[in-house]
This record gives C-alpha cells, sequence and structure tokens, in this order.
C-alpha cells in the first residue's frame, strides 16, 4: 500500500519510533495495527523529518498480504475499498495526524529509494506586523526584515550535484553528496517569505543550515557568495546556524512512473560520490 501523510510536527518528538516519546511513525502505526487487525505493522517513509518539523506530503508504503487488507477494507466492484482504510485511520488518529490518501502501491514502489525528489518550504516572517498569531507554529519569526535579492544570488552556486557535508550532520557510513535542484525565496500574498528547497535527498539539519546560512546573508551579515565557499571547503563552520524547525514543512515527493520506480530504487540504494 502507498500511504500519503499530513501532520504538524508541533508536539511529535520527530518521525522515527522512539521508546516513551511521542512519534509520527509510533502514533501511525500503533493506529495502522489497529485497523489491519494485526499485532503489528512497520512503514517505510520517504523522509524522516526531525522534531517539530511539518508535512502535508510526506509518503510512506506498507507491504501487506492481500488477506489482510480484505478483512480491513469492504470489497468494492471485486477489490478492497481502501477508502475504508483511510477513514478507519482518520478516526483513530490524534488531530494533528490525517491520512490524505491509502491506494495500492505499483509494482516496484518503494516510498523511500523510489523517490526521485523531496520538496520542502521553509517560512518566515521577517516583520513583527505581519507575524499572524494563528500560524505562529508553522513559520519562523524574525526581528529584522530581510534581503531577498541577496538570498536568491546566494542560492545559485549551491545548485546542482555537491557535497554538503558543511550544511550536515555526518552520520558514520553515509555519504552528503546530494543534487539540489531548486533553491530560491519568494513572498506570499501576505508577505510571507517561502523559501522552495528540493533536492534527490537531503542529508541530517541540511534544509535548516542551508536556511541559517542564507538568513545570515539576508541580514547583510555576509556576502551572497559565502554560503558557496562554505560548501567548497567541506567543512561544518561554526558561524552556519542550524535554524528551529517550526517554519520547515515537507510539501511532496516526486516518483517517476512505470518500470522506472524500481530502477529508482535500485540506483538510490547505492552510495553517491563526486567524480
Amino acid at each position: 500500500m502507498r500511504i500519503d501523510l499530513a501532520y504538524d510536527g508541533t508536539d511529535f518528538k520527530g518521525w522515527a519510533k522512539q521508546p516513551r516519546l511521542r512519534t509520527v511513525q509510533g502514533e501511525f502505526e500503533s493506529a495502522l495495527a489497529t485497523v489491519l487487525r494485526v499485532p503489528e505493522a512497520q512503514v517505510v517513509c520517504a523522509g524522516r523529518t526531525d522534531a517539530g518539523v511539518h508535512a502535508r506530503g510526506q509518503v510512506l508504503h506498507l507491504d501487506v498480504d492481500d488477506e489482510v487488507i480484505a478483512a480491513a477494507a469492504r470489497l468494492h466492484r471485486g477489490g478492497p475499498d481502501l477508502g475504508v482504510v483511510a477513514r478507519r485511520l482518520n478516526g483513530l488518529l490524534p488531530g494533528d495526524l490525517r491520512v490524505r490518501g491509502v491506494s495500492e502501491a505499483p509494482e516496484g514502489f518503494d516510498a523511500r529509494f523510489s523517490a526521485i525528489w523531496r520538496r520542502y518550504a521553509f517560512r518566515i516572517v521577517d516583520t513583527t506586523e505581519r507575524l499572524d498569531p494563528l500560524v505562529r507554529r508553522h513559520v519562523l519569526a524574525w526581528p529584522r526584515e530581510l534581503d531577498m535579492a541577496a538570498m536568491n544570488a546566494a542560492c545559485e552556486p549551491l545548485l546542482g550535484l555537491q557535497d554538503f557535508a558543511s550544511f550536515c550532520k555526518r552520520r558514520e557510513g553515509a555519504t552528503t553528496v546530494r543534487t539540489l535542484l531548486d533553491l530560491f525565496w519568494e513572498r506570499d500574498a501576505d508577505g510571507v517569505l517561502v523559501g522552495t528547497v528540493r533536492a534527490d535527498a537531503f542529508c541530517h539539519n541540511m534544509v535548516r543550515a542551508l536556511v541559517g546560512s542564507l538568513i545570515t546573508v539576508g541580514e547583510g551579515r555576509r556576502d551572497p557568495q559565502w554560503p558557496a565557499e562554505v560548501l567548497r571547503a567541506a567543512l561544518r563552520d561554526p558561524a552556519v546556524s542550524v535554524v528551529a524547525p517550526h517554519g520547515l514543512t515537507l510539501e511532496e515527493v516526486g516518483y517517476p512512473e512505470g518500470a522506472e520506480l524500481a530502477a529508482q530504487a535500485d540506483r538510490a540504494r547505492n552510495r553517491r560520490e563526486l567524480a
């Protein structure tokens, strides 16, 4: 099954299940096991989100036997009605965690490894008058107005296949090579500064560290070429701050079609390095 999920990350300690902590995976798998009437259910997600990070477009997959699905969903025109599974899940889940859809996954689909890109948005309110208290848990309040043009100028050299070690929290044996497809800022109708960040994958803290460096440029404390200089150094720079998570939302995950699903999953499992 493919499951599309949305959540407000404020009161979760991140995606990954942890003992005695409230996490998205823990809450969801508990409800899923109840709906499917199985002792436990284990899902794979497109990308693990940190504590406080939100999602509109998280994607999961679950390998499940046909008879389990048949028992959990009413038959509809000879097959299971997976909409029933979605409705039953939403009846059990807390209000800050919602299923947006349940469908039969195509052959070769893997929520994590079949993905060809993930798109995040980071939202900043940089004048106190624009801060709407109704959305304060989903935007970063910044006390000084930021220069969007300077921030966009700093974005361009960061695009493409790069080693983002300077902006990632290193993990043993994990590569920091990523392809950054989009990075730009624009203001929405309410004046909120929205950063779009799209890449084939992200390493730990990468988006929040990139945003931190671009805020430094937007404040005028560094020139627009500074983030690219940090990138080329391939070392964590103490001048790069990792901003708070609550302005960050996983908006969408992209997948290929047909036979490319399995082929992409095979490619993604290979460790990437710069030539």
